[in-house]
């Protein structure tokens, strides 16, 4: 059963299929399993990723069939990938690479997102929920491409997507762009993610829009974090695979780290019995999440600086709150009162119970210098071509093997594919990229890389307009929008 991180209520546990209907708790906080069910490790080797799967959801999704569960993962999980594992890891030099980037929109949202849209419209069968939901999502580049791919062939839902106006490459704006249809509108908001995600969770307790079916495809929806998990453990299976480790043994992952969603999965990974020595969690120069982990201070109010990593261009990381939720002794009035203070004053600092609660993480950014040194450098002695996110981790992790000297086994999660940056990789890999669209540069990266182009890249050349909103108008504008498509259907 799932409660609110802020809720004290008995009465308020709910099962996987409402939390996932809801997307966020009436009371603002976000879902959580209060007790992780552990897994036998060993179990869990030499499995596809769509069994590995079925085995680690099936004990996080209390309301869900083995069999239901069975039909959505060989779903979604099926040849919108272009490999038949899913995902891959690749070695390097000194560490491990989890390329979780295969799927439809070249991103590791794809993971997720190909499952949620599926695990929704089983919830509302479960739960008799005849009316259509309209998915409100807020994206700092890659989130909404891939949750408008999932959605695109859900009859009963409508989704929304908000975008910042700059910021995201042009290869993301045209991936969400493309999506747009009868049943999907994407909006160019006038500010960051930030600004578009305060929008999204403003709508969900705005008690006049409750008429509204509302959900998300957010990760602060649990259906959205849920299937994130597996990859954790697929890694390690993999990693057993290979005789790279033994049973039991320890390894560390590298997160680069936006929302903290993806590095939260992690976590869970670990509480549910994943052997993990260190969680390291990469930011960019948007470094809020660096300075919570080693000051124990969580400050909002400084410059939002965008970077060649726009998906973690993002000040308020969500799903901290949940961290807080494990690292509190499931306190549930000390998170209320941290989130109050976040919203209220831009800040929160934790007390000592909690910083002791972080000690599975290490924590650190990448100046934007930095993280193109990485691309080169993977690049040139090992003829592996990363993107700019993955270089933040890659970095970071040179400087946590430099301050700890800790050679423990690690894999670094590759969240997207370099193509879909590639002025800032041929940046890094000096080649000239000035007065050249991405098409053009993607075509040079592709002969210097001797990586193909994928297929979805190249359907992209079309032009698309877009609809921007200002800032001032939003709120009035999502009012409207939502009752037109509320009337249409």
């Amino acid at each position: 059963m799932y409660k609110s991180t802020r809720s004290k209520n008995e009465n308020s546990e709910i099962t996987s299929s409402k939390a996932i209907i809801n997307g966020m708790a009436s009371d603002g906080g976000l879902y959580v399993l209060e007790n992780i069910p552990k897994i036998d490790i060993e179990e869990l080797s030499y499995l596809n990723y769509q069994e590995l799967a079925i085995r680690v959801m099936d004990l996080l999704l209390d309301d869900f069939t083995s069999e239901e569960i069975r039909k959505i993962v060989y779903q979604a999980y099926d040849d919108k990938f272009d490999i038949t594992s899913i995902v891959n890891l690749v070695k390097t030099r000194d560490c491990y690479f989890l390329e979780l980037y295969h799927g439809q929109t070249l991103a590791f949202k794809d993971m997720a997102l190909s499952v949620l849209p599926l695990l929704l419209q089983e919830a509302k069968k479960k739960n008799s929920v005849k009316d259509r939901t309209i998915v409100l999502t807020a994206t700092s580049g890659d989130t909404g491409s891939a949750a408008l791919s999932g959605f695109s062939k859900q009859e009963d839902i409508d989704i929304i997507v908000f975008y910042p106006t700059s910021g995201i490459s042009e290869i993301q704006e045209k991936q969400m762009l493309s999506f747009s249809g009868n049943h999907s509108k994407v909006i160019a908001l006038d500010g960051n993610f930030d600004d578009a995600q305060r929008l999204v969770k403003t709508a969900f307790n705005d008690l006049r829009l409750k008429q509204f079916h509302l959900s998300s495809a957010n990760s602060i929806n649990i259906g959205r974090l849920i299937p994130q998990v597996v990859y954790y453990f697929y890694s390690y299976s993999k990693l057993l695979e290979e005789e790279a480790i033994e049973v039991g043994e320890k390894i560390n992952f590298v997160v680069p780290t936006g929302n903290f969603g993806n590095i939260l999965a992690a976590y869970i990974a670990k509480k549910m019995g994943l052997p993990v020595n260190k969680l390291i969690c990469a930011s960019n120069t948007n470094n809020v999440l660096t300075d919570f982990f080693r000051k124990g201070i969580y400050n909002r109010q400084r410059e939002f600086i965008k970077t060649s990593s726009p998906s973690m261009d993002i000040l308020i990381s969500s799903n901290l709150e949940r961290l807080l939720y494990y690292a509190s002794g499931n306190n549930e009035s000390l998170v209320s009162e941290l989130m109050k203070y976040l919203i209220e004053k831009g800040n929160y600092q934790i007390n000592e119970k909690i910083k002791k609660g972080l000690g599975d993480f290490y924590a650190n950014f990448a100046t934007e210098e930095e993280t193109l040194m990485a691309i080169n450098k993977e690049f040139q002695e090992s003829n592996y071509l990363i993107d700019t996110h993955t270089a933040v981790a890659y970095s970071v992790y040179e400087k946590y093997v430099l301050e700890t000297g800790d050679m423990t086994r690690t894999v670094i999660t590759s969240t997207a594919h370099p193509f879909k940056f590639p002025k800032a990789v041929c940046q890094a890999l000096k080649m000239d990229y000035n007065g050249k669209d991405d098409f053009t540069l993607i075509e040079e990266l592709s002969k210097r890389s001797n990586i193909r182009i994928p297929r979805s890249i190249l359907e992209l050349k079309e032009i698309y307009s877009r609809t921007i909103w200002s800032q001032s108008e939003a709120y009035r504008n999502l009012e409207k929008l939502l009752g037109e498509i509320h009337e249409k259907n």
